[in-house]
Protein backbone atom coordinates (compact mmCIF):
# COMPACT_ATOMS: atom_id res chain seq x y z
CA UNK A 1 0.00 0.00 0.00
CA UNK A 2 2.66 2.38 0.95
CA UNK A 3 4.48 1.64 -2.42
CA UNK A 4 1.11 2.56 -4.16
CA UNK A 5 0.47 5.69 -1.65
CA UNK A 6 4.92 6.51 -3.28
CA UNK A 7 4.03 5.92 -6.71
CA UNK A 8 0.78 8.10 -6.67
CA UNK A 9 3.02 10.77 -4.90
CA UNK A 10 5.52 10.95 -7.32
CA UNK A 11 3.02 11.21 -10.30
CA UNK A 12 1.54 13.90 -8.91
CA UNK A 13 4.34 16.12 -8.34
CA UNK A 14 5.68 14.94 -11.93
CA UNK A 15 1.91 16.21 -13.37
CA UNK A 16 2.47 19.38 -11.42
CA UNK A 17 5.89 20.21 -12.98
CA UNK A 18 4.79 19.28 -16.38
CA UNK A 19 1.63 22.31 -15.76
CA UNK A 20 3.96 24.52 -14.17
CA UNK A 21 6.57 24.45 -17.04
CA UNK A 22 3.69 24.54 -19.87
CA UNK A 23 2.26 27.47 -17.96
CA UNK A 24 5.47 28.72 -17.71
CA UNK A 25 6.34 28.35 -21.72
CA UNK A 26 3.25 30.39 -22.13
CA UNK A 27 4.23 33.32 -20.19
CA UNK A 28 7.63 33.65 -21.89
CA UNK A 29 5.69 33.85 -25.48
CA UNK A 30 3.89 36.59 -24.30
CA UNK A 31 5.42 40.15 -24.19
CA UNK A 32 4.72 41.88 -21.20
CA UNK A 33 7.13 44.39 -18.68
CA UNK A 34 5.44 42.62 -15.21
CA UNK A 35 8.15 40.14 -14.00
CA UNK A 36 7.34 36.73 -14.45
CA UNK A 37 6.03 35.16 -11.11
CA UNK A 38 8.48 32.43 -9.52
CA UNK A 39 7.71 28.50 -9.23
CA UNK A 40 6.33 28.30 -5.51
CA UNK A 41 8.52 25.54 -5.02
CA UNK A 42 11.59 27.79 -5.54
CA UNK A 43 9.95 30.44 -4.07
CA UNK A 44 10.09 32.19 -0.04
CA UNK A 45 6.96 32.61 -0.04
CA UNK A 46 5.51 35.83 2.38
CA UNK A 47 1.65 35.46 2.73
CA UNK A 48 -0.05 39.20 4.06
CA UNK A 49 -3.34 40.08 5.15
CA UNK A 50 -5.36 43.17 3.68
CA UNK A 51 -4.81 44.76 6.82
CA UNK A 52 -1.44 44.53 7.13
CA UNK A 53 -0.57 45.61 3.83
CA UNK A 54 -3.09 48.60 3.90
CA UNK A 55 -4.48 50.38 7.03
CA UNK A 56 -8.27 49.06 6.57
CA UNK A 57 -8.70 50.88 10.28
CA UNK A 58 -12.02 52.57 8.90
CA UNK A 59 -12.88 50.04 6.73
CA UNK A 60 -12.51 47.49 9.73
CA UNK A 61 -14.65 49.84 12.20
CA UNK A 62 -17.44 50.31 9.60
CA UNK A 63 -17.80 45.96 9.65
CA UNK A 64 -17.83 45.78 12.93
CA UNK A 65 -20.41 48.19 13.90
CA UNK A 66 -22.73 48.15 10.42
CA UNK A 67 -22.01 44.87 9.45
CA UNK A 68 -21.05 43.05 5.89
CA UNK A 69 -23.40 44.31 3.56
CA UNK A 70 -22.80 47.73 4.13
CA UNK A 71 -18.62 47.15 4.36
CA UNK A 72 -18.68 45.39 1.28
CA UNK A 73 -20.94 48.11 -0.56
CA UNK A 74 -18.76 50.75 0.96
CA UNK A 75 -15.55 49.28 -0.52
CA UNK A 76 -17.41 48.57 -3.80
CA UNK A 77 -18.01 52.19 -3.86
CA UNK A 78 -14.92 53.46 -3.23
CA UNK A 79 -12.55 51.01 -5.34
CA UNK A 80 -11.13 53.39 -7.43
CA UNK A 81 -9.38 55.70 -3.89
CA UNK A 82 -6.45 53.42 -3.39
CA UNK A 83 -6.03 52.50 0.22
CA UNK A 84 -3.31 53.77 2.58
CA UNK A 85 -0.11 51.54 3.30
CA UNK A 86 -0.64 49.42 6.15
CA UNK A 87 2.55 48.28 8.31
CA UNK A 88 3.31 45.48 6.29
CA UNK A 89 3.93 47.60 3.20
CA UNK A 90 7.46 48.75 3.51
CA UNK A 91 7.94 44.93 4.42
CA UNK A 92 6.82 44.19 1.25
CA UNK A 93 8.83 47.09 -1.22
CA UNK A 94 12.05 46.00 0.23
CA UNK A 95 11.26 42.47 -0.62
CA UNK A 96 10.91 43.76 -4.15
CA UNK A 97 13.96 45.38 -3.86
CA UNK A 98 15.52 42.38 -3.25
CA UNK A 99 13.71 40.53 -5.86
CA UNK A 100 15.15 43.28 -8.18
CA UNK A 101 18.98 42.88 -7.90
CA UNK A 102 18.22 38.83 -7.36
CA UNK A 103 17.52 39.63 -10.93
CA UNK A 104 20.29 41.66 -12.23
CA UNK A 105 22.67 39.12 -11.12
CA UNK A 106 20.50 35.94 -11.78
CA UNK A 107 18.21 36.65 -14.76
CA UNK A 108 16.53 33.09 -14.86
CA UNK A 109 16.59 32.24 -11.04
CA UNK A 110 13.00 31.50 -9.40
CA UNK A 111 14.91 32.03 -5.99
CA UNK A 112 12.83 35.00 -4.98
CA UNK A 113 10.49 36.52 -2.75
CA UNK A 114 6.95 35.52 -3.86
CA UNK A 115 4.20 37.89 -2.04
CA UNK A 116 0.47 36.45 -2.09
CA UNK A 117 -2.13 38.61 -0.65
CA UNK A 118 -4.30 36.27 1.96
CA UNK A 119 -7.60 37.36 3.01
CA UNK A 120 -10.85 36.93 4.02
CA UNK A 121 -12.24 39.55 2.36
CA UNK A 122 -15.34 38.56 -0.24
CA UNK A 123 -14.08 38.68 -4.12
CA UNK A 124 -16.35 41.66 -4.26
CA UNK A 125 -13.44 43.53 -2.50
CA UNK A 126 -11.14 42.34 -4.55
CA UNK A 127 -11.19 44.89 -7.12
CA UNK A 128 -10.23 47.83 -4.72
CA UNK A 129 -7.22 45.52 -3.47
CA UNK A 130 -6.34 44.86 -6.90
CA UNK A 131 -6.01 48.79 -7.61
CA UNK A 132 -4.37 49.59 -4.80
CA UNK A 133 -2.12 47.30 -5.32
CA UNK A 134 -1.41 48.42 -8.90
CA UNK A 135 -1.31 52.23 -7.75
CA UNK A 136 1.54 51.71 -5.76
CA UNK A 137 3.43 49.51 -8.22
CA UNK A 138 3.32 46.25 -5.87
CA UNK A 139 4.07 43.03 -7.87
CA UNK A 140 1.38 40.61 -5.95
CA UNK A 141 0.19 38.67 -8.69
CA UNK A 142 -1.25 35.58 -6.45
CA UNK A 143 -4.76 36.39 -4.17
CA UNK A 144 -6.37 34.12 -1.63
CA UNK A 145 -9.70 35.60 -0.86
CA UNK A 146 -11.95 33.14 0.96
CA UNK A 147 -14.82 35.32 1.55
CA UNK A 148 -15.30 34.99 5.11
CA UNK A 149 -13.54 31.65 6.07
CA UNK A 150 -10.12 31.73 7.93
CA UNK A 151 -7.34 31.36 4.78
CA UNK A 152 -5.17 29.47 7.28
CA UNK A 153 -6.17 25.89 5.63
CA UNK A 154 -4.86 27.32 2.36
CA UNK A 155 -1.08 28.82 3.44
CA UNK A 156 0.87 25.45 3.00
CA UNK A 157 -0.93 24.75 0.06
CA UNK A 158 0.93 28.11 -1.36
CA UNK A 159 3.65 26.86 0.11
CA UNK A 160 4.14 30.05 2.79
CA UNK A 161 6.88 30.11 4.42
CA UNK A 162 5.74 33.40 6.36
CA UNK A 163 1.75 34.82 7.34
CA UNK A 164 1.68 38.02 8.63
CA UNK A 165 -1.84 39.29 9.63
CA UNK A 166 -3.63 41.74 12.40
CA UNK A 167 -5.45 38.64 13.54
CA UNK A 168 -3.71 37.00 16.61
CA UNK A 169 -5.89 34.34 16.18
CA UNK A 170 -5.34 33.00 12.75
CA UNK A 171 -1.61 33.80 13.77
CA UNK A 172 -1.51 31.43 16.38
CA UNK A 173 -3.39 29.09 14.39
CA UNK A 174 -0.86 29.08 11.77
CA UNK A 175 2.42 28.55 14.03
CA UNK A 176 0.44 25.59 15.58
CA UNK A 177 0.19 24.34 11.79
CA UNK A 178 3.92 24.80 11.26
CA UNK A 179 4.23 27.97 10.20
CA UNK A 180 6.18 30.84 10.90
CA UNK A 181 3.54 33.41 11.50
CA UNK A 182 3.23 36.82 13.38
CA UNK A 183 0.42 39.68 14.17
CA UNK A 184 1.95 42.86 13.28
CA UNK A 185 1.35 46.17 14.58
CA UNK A 186 1.58 49.81 13.05
CA UNK A 187 4.23 51.90 14.82
CA UNK A 188 2.88 55.24 16.68
CA UNK A 189 5.33 57.47 14.67
CA UNK A 190 6.86 57.31 10.75
CA UNK A 191 10.72 56.32 10.84
CA UNK A 192 13.12 56.90 7.47
CA UNK A 193 13.36 53.19 6.12
CA UNK A 194 16.22 51.86 4.10
CA UNK A 195 15.43 51.83 0.33
CA UNK A 196 17.78 49.67 -0.57
CA UNK A 197 18.42 47.53 2.02
CA UNK A 198 15.96 44.93 3.63
CA UNK A 199 16.46 44.81 7.68
CA UNK A 200 14.75 42.46 9.48
CA UNK A 201 15.12 42.17 13.46
CA UNK A 202 14.58 39.08 15.22
CA UNK A 203 14.09 38.38 19.16
CA UNK A 204 15.68 35.19 20.40
CA UNK A 205 14.38 33.19 22.93
CA UNK A 206 10.75 31.66 21.75
CA UNK A 207 10.85 33.37 18.13
CA UNK A 208 14.37 32.27 16.40
CA UNK A 209 14.53 29.12 19.35
CA UNK A 210 12.09 27.52 21.29
CA UNK A 211 11.27 28.81 24.53
CA UNK A 212 12.66 26.63 27.01
CA UNK A 213 15.63 28.52 27.95
CA UNK A 214 12.90 30.94 28.58
CA UNK A 215 11.36 28.61 30.81
CA UNK A 216 13.90 28.02 33.22
CA UNK A 217 14.13 31.51 33.66
CA UNK A 218 10.70 32.31 34.81
CA UNK A 219 9.77 29.30 37.10
CA UNK A 220 13.47 29.08 38.83
CA UNK A 221 15.15 32.50 38.03
CA UNK A 222 18.01 34.31 36.34
CA UNK A 223 20.77 32.80 38.59
CA UNK A 224 19.72 28.71 37.60
CA UNK A 225 19.27 30.40 34.00
CA UNK A 226 23.20 31.75 33.80
CA UNK A 227 23.75 28.09 35.65
CA UNK A 228 21.48 26.01 32.99
CA UNK A 229 22.65 27.88 29.36
CA UNK A 230 26.92 27.48 30.86
CA UNK A 231 25.70 23.58 31.43
CA UNK A 232 24.64 23.29 28.27
CA UNK A 233 26.55 26.08 25.60
CA UNK A 234 27.33 23.46 23.75
CA UNK A 235 23.98 21.90 23.14
CA UNK A 236 22.07 23.41 20.50
CA UNK A 237 18.70 25.20 21.71
CA UNK A 238 15.51 23.33 19.54
CA UNK A 239 14.14 25.79 16.82
CA UNK A 240 11.84 28.71 17.24
CA UNK A 241 8.47 29.42 14.77
CA UNK A 242 10.82 32.08 13.09
CA UNK A 243 13.90 30.07 12.40
CA UNK A 244 12.87 28.69 9.45
CA UNK A 245 12.32 32.43 7.78
CA UNK A 246 15.72 33.53 9.06
CA UNK A 247 17.10 29.93 6.90
CA UNK A 248 15.10 31.26 3.95
CA UNK A 249 16.90 35.26 4.11
CA UNK A 250 20.14 33.24 4.70
CA UNK A 251 19.51 31.18 1.53
CA UNK A 252 19.32 34.57 -0.44
CA UNK A 253 21.74 36.26 1.14
CA UNK A 254 24.08 33.23 0.23
CA UNK A 255 23.12 34.34 -3.60
CA UNK A 256 24.59 37.53 -3.27
CA UNK A 257 27.69 36.24 -1.44
CA UNK A 258 28.28 33.99 -4.29
CA UNK A 259 28.83 37.07 -6.57
CA UNK A 260 31.02 38.71 -4.55
CA UNK A 261 28.30 40.95 -2.98
CA UNK A 262 28.84 40.75 0.13
CA UNK A 263 29.05 44.37 1.36
CA UNK A 264 26.45 45.31 -1.09
CA UNK A 265 23.98 43.16 0.22
CA UNK A 266 20.32 43.87 0.20
CA UNK A 267 19.25 42.21 3.39
CA UNK A 268 20.68 42.38 6.74
CA UNK A 269 19.39 40.41 9.59
CA UNK A 270 19.70 41.54 13.66
CA UNK A 271 19.38 38.99 16.86
CA UNK A 272 18.07 41.75 19.44
CA UNK A 273 17.73 39.63 22.58
CA UNK A 274 17.40 40.64 26.30
CA UNK A 275 19.89 37.95 27.17
CA UNK A 276 23.45 38.88 28.55
CA UNK A 277 26.52 37.94 26.43
CA UNK A 278 28.87 36.76 29.36
CA UNK A 279 26.60 35.00 31.02
CA UNK A 280 24.24 33.69 28.15
CA UNK A 281 25.06 34.52 25.16
CA UNK A 282 27.85 31.82 23.71
CA UNK A 283 25.00 29.07 23.68
CA UNK A 284 22.49 31.16 21.55
CA UNK A 285 25.52 32.15 18.65
CA UNK A 286 26.86 28.16 19.03
CA UNK A 287 23.28 26.97 18.09
CA UNK A 288 23.18 29.55 14.94
CA UNK A 289 26.54 28.26 14.02
CA UNK A 290 25.40 24.42 14.48
CA UNK A 291 22.49 25.16 12.48
CA UNK A 292 24.65 26.31 9.41
CA UNK A 293 22.83 29.99 9.21
CA UNK A 294 24.58 33.47 9.90
CA UNK A 295 23.41 36.60 11.33
CA UNK A 296 24.51 40.08 10.49
CA UNK A 297 24.49 41.60 13.69
CA UNK A 298 23.90 40.53 17.48
CA UNK A 299 23.10 42.69 19.85
CA UNK A 300 22.74 41.32 23.72
CA UNK A 301 20.88 43.65 25.93
CA UNK A 302 20.91 42.17 29.14
CA UNK A 303 17.96 43.20 30.36
CA UNK A 304 17.71 46.65 28.92
CA UNK A 305 14.85 48.48 26.66
CA UNK A 306 15.11 47.31 23.19
CA UNK A 307 13.35 50.54 21.46
CA UNK A 308 16.14 52.70 21.50
CA UNK A 309 17.98 50.46 19.34
CA UNK A 310 15.77 49.50 17.52
CA UNK A 311 15.25 52.76 16.55
CA UNK A 312 19.04 53.00 15.47
CA UNK A 313 18.45 49.76 13.18
CA UNK A 314 15.22 51.07 11.94
CA UNK A 315 14.07 47.58 10.55
CA UNK A 316 10.81 47.19 8.40
CA UNK A 317 9.64 44.26 10.54
CA UNK A 318 11.32 43.49 14.17
CA UNK A 319 10.02 39.81 15.92
CA UNK A 320 9.02 39.29 19.58
CA UNK A 321 7.17 37.18 21.44
CA UNK A 322 6.83 39.54 24.88
CA UNK A 323 4.26 42.31 23.95
CA UNK A 324 6.04 44.87 26.58
CA UNK A 325 8.67 44.93 23.94
CA UNK A 326 6.05 45.62 20.80
CA UNK A 327 4.87 48.37 22.58
CA UNK A 328 8.09 49.66 23.52
CA UNK A 329 9.26 48.76 19.84
CA UNK A 330 6.64 50.78 18.35
CA UNK A 331 6.31 53.75 20.45
CA UNK A 332 9.79 54.66 19.13
CA UNK A 333 8.67 53.85 15.40
CA UNK A 334 9.77 50.63 15.31
CA UNK A 335 7.80 48.03 12.96
CA UNK A 336 6.69 45.33 14.87
CA UNK A 337 5.33 41.98 14.73
CA UNK A 338 4.53 39.75 17.89
CA UNK A 339 5.20 35.96 17.80
CA UNK A 340 2.64 34.57 20.30
CA UNK A 341 4.54 31.11 21.17
CA UNK A 342 5.49 30.15 24.03
CA UNK A 343 5.61 30.75 28.15
CA UNK A 344 5.78 33.94 27.79
CA UNK A 345 2.49 34.51 26.12
CA UNK A 346 1.35 34.09 30.20
CA UNK A 347 3.47 36.68 31.54
CA UNK A 348 3.48 40.81 31.12
CA UNK A 349 6.63 42.44 32.14
CA UNK A 350 7.82 39.30 34.14
CA UNK A 351 4.64 39.12 35.85
CA UNK A 352 2.26 35.90 35.96
CA UNK A 353 -0.87 36.90 33.98
CA UNK A 354 -4.02 35.40 35.68
CA UNK A 355 -5.08 32.57 33.80
CA UNK A 356 -8.60 32.20 33.68
CA UNK A 357 -10.15 29.73 36.19
CA UNK A 358 -11.53 26.37 34.39
CA UNK A 359 -15.06 25.56 34.81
Amino acid sequence: MSEIKAEEKAAAENSGEQDWEAAKAVFDTLKTKVPRPPKPQNAVTIAVSSRTLFNMVAERKLYEDEGLEKYVAFQVEHENEPMKPGPAFPFVKALMNVNTRLRELYPDSEELFDIVLMTNNHAQVGVRLINSINHYGLTIERFCMTGGKSPIGYLKAYLTNLYLSKDSEKVTDAIEEGIAAATMFMPEKESNLSSTQLRVAFDGDAVLFSDESEIIVKQHGLDTFFEHEKEFENKPLAQGPLKCFLEALGKLQRKFYAKNERMNCPIRTFLVTARSAASSGARVLKTLRSWGLEIDEALFLAGAPKGPLLEKIRPHIFFDDQMFHIEGAKELGTISAHVPYGIGQKYNKGKLIEQPKKK
